[in-house]
């Protein structure tokens, strides 16, 4: 682990998403006694300490103790959060977020001058360690807290660094992402159904060939149009189903879609849709 199995790590507001985090971080080798965790009833800290052997504390506790304080608390719970650490975090701390939309400015108003804090979107599949959370510095964090989040968030999926502004579009299409395949897989599913499989048939086919899709996309380093090529023959099954598709705008559906998510993870961020 280097220089970080000294570092003390206090997840705050441990949900699914921190404790994902926790399950990870000592699976990479972080020892449990340099982590700490906060939630809001006595018995989840319990139930985390039986769990992973962490250590749950009070925010004010975490904010004293830890190198590096992540927040995983709901958006709107943020400021109540932030008004109770502030007198307690020295400037050195480094400061992750894990809520959705709320920008670095928001927290640096309200913490210590020259508090770094790191802001990353994470999205639901860190529960299975094929996550991606999108990471931005805010105005004083610089390449070493970075580093630390990402050291932090790798072993639960990929890690992709962007300037804040880029924020909003990664969470329309990593954020939200997941969502989107799971529409087209039921949508899928009931396709099947409608050509007479059963369901647990179709749905089987269907998730491998995502799976399979997704796979080959990764690791041929293929464009996905060659792949989608691949498979389409001359007069096929393939070229007639394409065909629908873009009848039906399916291509045109999609890039509304992800822009009207990129918009209201704007109106989000700037507390219009709070």
């Amino acid at each position: 682990m280097g220089g970080m199995s000294s570092q003390k790590v206090a997840v705050l507001g441990a949900g699914k998403i921190g404790e994902a985090l926790l399950s990870g971080m000592i699976r990479a080798g972080w020892s449990p006694s340099d982590l700490m965790v906060t939630a809001r009833r006595p018995g989840r800290g319990e139930a985390l300490r039986e769990r992973y052997g962490v250590e749950p504390v009070s925010n004010a506790d975490a904010a004293k103790r830890a190198d590096t304080l992540i927040l995983t608390v709901k958006p709107q719970d943020m400021g109540t959060l932030l008004d109770e650490l502030a007198p307690h975090v020295p400037a050195d701390r480094l400061v992750i977020s894990a809520a959705a939309g709320v920008p670095t400015s928001f927290f640096e108003e309200r913490l210590p001058d020259n508090t770094p804090v790191v802001r990353v979107m994470p999205n639901t599949p860190v529960l299975v360690d094929e996550g991606m959370c999108v990471i931005s510095a805010g105005s004083h964090a610089g390449d070493a807290h970075l580093a630390r989040t990402e050291e932090i968030f790798q072993p639960v999926g990929k890690t992709l660094r962007v300037p804040e502004s880029q924020q909003d579009a990664a969470t329309a299409l990593s954020g939200s992402g997941p969502a989107y395949f799971y529409f087209l897989v039921e949508a899928m599913t009931d396709a099947g159904i409608l050509l007479g499989l059963p369901r647990e048939k179709a749905h089987d086919l269907i998730v491998q060939a995502a799976i399979g899709a997704a796979t080959m996309l990764r690791d041929s380093g293929e464009h996905p149009v060659k792949l989608r090529e691949a498979v389409t023959s001359p007069a096929g099954t393939t070229i007639n189903a394409i065909r629908e598709l873009e009848n039906h705008g399916v291509r045109a559906a999609l890039i509304a879609a992800i822009e009207a998510a990129r918009d209201r993870s704007r109106e989000l961020g700037s507390g219009s849709g709070k």
